[in-house]
C-alpha cells in the first residue's frame, strides 16, 4: 500500500501559512508501515481539485485530504468527493445534531450555513470531530480490477486533524506489511557536498536503509529510513548506519531528531557542571537568545549586546571574550565582533568569533559569503560549536 497526501487551501499556496499537516501525516503513516509517495498542496480551485483527486485515487491506495471542510463557499472538498464518485450529498442527522450542540455549548447561535458540514457524499461515512464543527469523511472508492482506494478527508486545523487521524482514521487503515523507522542525524561544521563525500555510497539510491541529506541554516541533516519486517530489524539497520556515520564524520555529529546544536552544547555543560556567558556585537542578541532558549539554559549565566566602533580584529574578539568571562564569572565565554568591510573594493564583510576559557582563547574569522541575514545565524552556530567541541571527550 502506498499513500498520498493532499493539502487544500489558498492560504497555503499563497505563502500566508505553511503546510505542516503533510509532514506530520507522513511521519504518522510511516509508523504503521505505510509509505507516502506524493504530497500535493493546492489552492481552493474546483477544476484543479477534481483533477488532483482523480489522479490521486488512480495512483494511490490511500489518499488523505486536509482542508476544505468548513462552512464557507470556498470549502469544496465534500462537494468534489461527491462529484468524483458521481453521487449526491446527503444530510447526516446525527452529525447535524452534534454540530448544533457544539454551538450551544459555546453559547453561540447556529448559523444555517453550517448545515453543509453535516452533508456527506452518499455511501461515505462521517468521521467524528469531537473538538470542531467539521466532521471528516471516510469513503472507499472502487477501482475496476484493483482493490479500492481508501480516502479520508479531514479538517485543515492541525489540532482537529491530528486527533481525528489518530483516533478515527488509523483504526480504519490496514496495517502495512513492512515496518518503517526513521532517525535524523544532525551535523555542523562541514558543507553538504563535503559530508556526502565523506560518507561514500551511504547516500546512494536504492539501498535500505535510505539515507537522504539536507541542509538548513548551515546544519546538515542525514535522514535515515529503514524498511523491514519488524521494529528490531529496522533498528539494527539504523544502528549500523548510525555507527558508520559517526565513524566517518566524527565530532561534527552533534545530535539526533529534535536535538539542536545549542541544546547539545548546554547538555555537555550541565554534565560537567560548567557555565558560559557571551558578548556580541555582530549578531544583535541572536547568540544570547539561542543559549537562553535551549532546553537546559541554567548553565548560561548571561549575555551582553554591545555596539563597537573599534577596528574589527582577532585581538578585539579575544579581548571581548576574556572580559565577558571575567564579568560574569563563568567557566567559558563566547564573543562575536561587529561585521566590518575591508578598505579594498570587493572586500567582503568579516567578523571574528572567540571562545575563552581560563587557560586559552581561540579565535576564528567569519566571512559573509552570502546574505547577511544568513551569515548571522551561521556565526551564532559557529560560536556555539567552538564551545561544544572543546567540551567533547578527548
Amino acid at each position: 500500500m502506498q499513500a498520498e497526501i493532499i493539502s487544500i487551501g489558498t492560504e497555503l499556496t499563497s505563502g500566508e501559512k505553511v503546510d505542516t499537516n503533510s509532514q506530520w501525516l507522513s511521519i504518522e503513516l510511516s509508523s504503521v508501515g505505510i509509505p507516502v509517495r506524493f504530497h500535493t498542496t493546492m489552492a481552493d480551485d474546483k477544476v484543479a481539485m477534481l483533477e488532483v483527486f482523480r489522479t490521486a485515487v488512480d495512483r494511490s491506495d490511500l489518499v488523505l485530504v486536509t482542508g476544505g471542510l468548513g462552512p464557507t463557499l470556498d470549502d469544496l472538498t465534500r462537494e468534489l468527493i461527491a462529484e468524483l464518485v458521481s453521487v449526491e450529498l446527503v444530510l447526516h442527522e446525527p452529525s447535524l445534531q452534534f454540530i448544533k450542540e457544539l454551538f450551544a455549548k459555546r453559547n453561540r447561535d447556529f448559523p444555517e450555513r453550517n448545515r453543509i458540514q453535516a452533508m456527506f457524499p452518499a455511501g461515505s461515512e462521517p468521521i467524528l470531530n469531537p473538538i470542531g464543527t467539521a466532521p471528516g469523511i471516510w469513503i472507499e472508492i472502487a477501482r475496476p480490477g484493483r482493490s479500492p482506494c481508501r480516502l479520508a478527508a479531514m479538517p485543515g486545523v492541525p489540532s482537529e486533524m491530528k486527533k481525528m487521524f489518530r483516533e478515527q482514521v488509523v483504526p480504519r487503515l490496514p496495517q502495512g506489511k513492512q515496518v518503517i523507522r526513521r532517525v535524523c542525524v544532525h551535523t555542523f561544521g562541514k558543507g553538504e557536498s563535503a559530508v556526502e563525500e565523506l560518507l561514500g555510497e551511504l547516500t546512494a539510491r536504492n539501498r535500505n536503509p535510505e539515507v537522504g541529506i539536507t541542509a538548513s541554516a548551515a546544519t546538515i541533516t542525514l535522514r535515515i529510513a529503514a524498511y523491514g519486517s519488524s521494529i528490531e530489524e529496522c533498528e539494527q539497520m539504523i544502528a549500523s548506519d548510525r555507527s558508520f556515520i559517526q565513524q566517518c564524520l566524527g565530532e561534527i555529529v552533534f545530535g539526533e531528531d529534535e536535538a539542536t546544536l545549542e541544546e547539545a552544547t548546554m547538555s555537555l555543560l550541565r554534565t560537567r557542571g560548567l557555565t558560559v556567558s557571551c558578548v556580541e556585537a555582530g549578531t544583535q542578541g541572536q547568540l544570547s537568545h539561542a543559549l537562553a532558549s535551549a532546553k537546559e539554559p541554567s548553565m548560561f549565566r548571561g549575555g551582553e549586546v554591545v555596539v563597537s566602533t573599534d577596528l574589527v580584529s582577532a585581538e578585539l574578539a579575544a579581548a571581548m571574550a576574556r572580559g565577558c568571562r571575567e564579568k560574569f564569572q563563568t567557566d567559558f565565554a563566547l564573543a562575536v565582533t561587529p561585521f566590518q568591510t575591508g578598505p579594498q573594493p570587493g572586500d567582503v564583510p568579516v567578523a571574528f568569533l572567540a571562545f575563552a576559557s581560563r587557560d586559552q582563547v581561540d579565535v576564528v574569522e567569519h566571512r559573509i559569503l552570502s546574505d547577511l541575514s544568513l551569515a548571522k545565524p551561521r556565526a551564532v552556530k559557529t560560536a556555539i560549536d567552538m564551545l561544544r567541541r572543546h567540551l567533547l571527550p578527548r
